[in-house]
């Protein structure tokens, strides 16, 4: 397994992007890591690495690169200044990155994601066709738009690969409730998808370098996802 700091031009910015890729071999299927409110900490970089381990070419997006390098603004406020078009465009230049990656098999991408990350793989399972799989852990604020435009969750209809969804029943955002109504919205318009939620377990459960990680739920989870990428990007 190796990881490198690349990048991508998008609107006139220079993103950055953490790679990590199988030691040999290939083309392999490509995964884009999307990071939470607390941007491309260890514990994305550290998930890249894993999926790696596993085979895929993992690919993390900077979403906070129009700051620039010297922001010192918390998680919060940096969230704030992102807008859905702006993020639509950051995603599709890292899938555009993993398509023309010589050790990529561009016709095998997913996404996984984490807190505002599990909110945005539900967005780009709608706004992306280059996608075949998507797995969301605890994706708040998919009923809300960030910006102009429909939320998410308006735009259920235009969802077109496979999502697996892990929840927190002790979450408040996203709560329960707002689990089983993104279930039924997925169930309304004929997705496959399917949900896990864990007992015990609060935002952010997957996350080692939280005060909420839970290793048991995290244990369970993080098989799950991985068997959902194999039977969608493997066979």
């Amino acid at each position: 397994m190796a990881s490198t700091w690349e990048s991508a031009k998008v609107d006139e910015s220079d993103m950055p992007l953490y790679l990590s890729v199988p030691a040999s071999g290939g083309p392999v299927p490509g995964l884009v890591v999307v990071h939470g409110q607390s941007g491309l900490e260890n514990f994305i970089q550290d998930t890249t690495h894993m999926l790696a381990l596993q085979g895929y070419a993992a690919v993390a997006p900077n979403l906070y690169h129009r700051d620039g390098p010297d922001c010192k603004d918390d998680g919060p406020t940096r969230k704030a200044r992102l807008r859905d078009t702006t993020i639509i465009n950051d995603i599709n230049a890292a899938i555009g990155f993993l398509k023309n990656h010589r050790q990529v098999d561009g016709g095998r991408l997913g996404i996984v994601g984490f807190c505002m990350g599990g909110r945005l793989v539900y967005l780009m399972s709608a706004a992306s066709r280059d996608l075949k799989a998507g797995v969301m852990f605890y994706g708040g604020n998919t009923m809300t738009a960030m910006g102009d435009g429909p939320s998410p969750f308006d735009r259920t209809r235009e969802i077109s690969c496979p999502i697996q969804g892990h929840f927190g029943m002790e979450d408040q955002n996203p709560s329960p409730e707002d689990m089983r109504k993104l279930d039924a919205e997925l169930t309304r318009w004929g997705k496959i998808h399917e949900f896990h939620s864990y007992a015990g377990a609060a935002h952010a459960f997957a996350n080692s370098g939280s005060k909420n990680y839970r290793p048991h739920a995290a244990a369970l989870s993080w098989p799950k996802a991985t068997e959902f990428f194999s039977r969608h990007l493997v066979g």
